[in-house]
């Protein structure tokens, strides 16, 4: 009597074996295990406060955090594969008014190009020249407590820029696989 209960349940546990593997496998190909993440570009004219660094290092530090044992560098030299990233476009616009007709809510929003270009074969992997991110602040109606939001409006896209990126190439949306 024990045999016919334990066998049925033995065969039902090699059954599911299969059924788990643990997700070790990047979007990018094999050969890729150091990254450079290089300065961004910025192209607007009326030049803001380190715009540029501020996306590279959140790239860099979110290539760590998920990178999967991946080597990230700020060089060129030695790297396996390059993110280029080139911020297109910086718009700061108001968009909400307050009862004076003066701008209390802003809206951030910025344009990136970037490119995953493999260095070896000197293939692009992954691109998209039009990547929109927005975030929106309010000013304080009084003047005491003023305070510049859009510092910290810019550190919240470029950790969303990063983030999006980094799960697209790792997450092999958008890369172009190997044939």
């Amino acid at each position: 009597m024990r045999t016919l209960i334990i066998f049925p349940v033995f065969l039902l546990v090699l059954g599911f074996t299969e059924c788990y593997e643990p997700v070790t496998k990047t979007g990018l190909p094999k050969g890729i295990k150091t990254i450079a993440v290089p300065a961004f570009q910025f192209e607007p004219r009326g030049a803001r406060y380190r715009i540029e660094s501020r996306f590279s290092e959140a790239v860099i530090r979110e290539l760590l955090r998920r990178g999967r044992g991946l080597k990230v560098q700020s060089s060129r030299e030695g790297a396996d594969a390059v993110i280029e990233g080139n911020i297109r476009d910086f718009n700061f616009t108001g968009v909400l008014l307050d009862t004076q007709g003066r701008a209390r809510v802003y809206e951030v929003t910025i344009v990136v190009a970037v490119s995953l270009i493999d260095t070896k074969e000197n293939k692009v992997i992954y691109d998209n020249q039009n990547l929109i991110f927005r975030d929106s602040f309010e000013f304080s109606e009084d003047p005491r407590s003023f305070f510049n939001e859009e510092d910290p409006a810019v550190e919240r896209i470029a950790r969303s820029f990063a983030e999006s990126l980094v799960s697209s190439i790792i997450n092999g949306i958008g890369v172009r696989k190997e044939k």
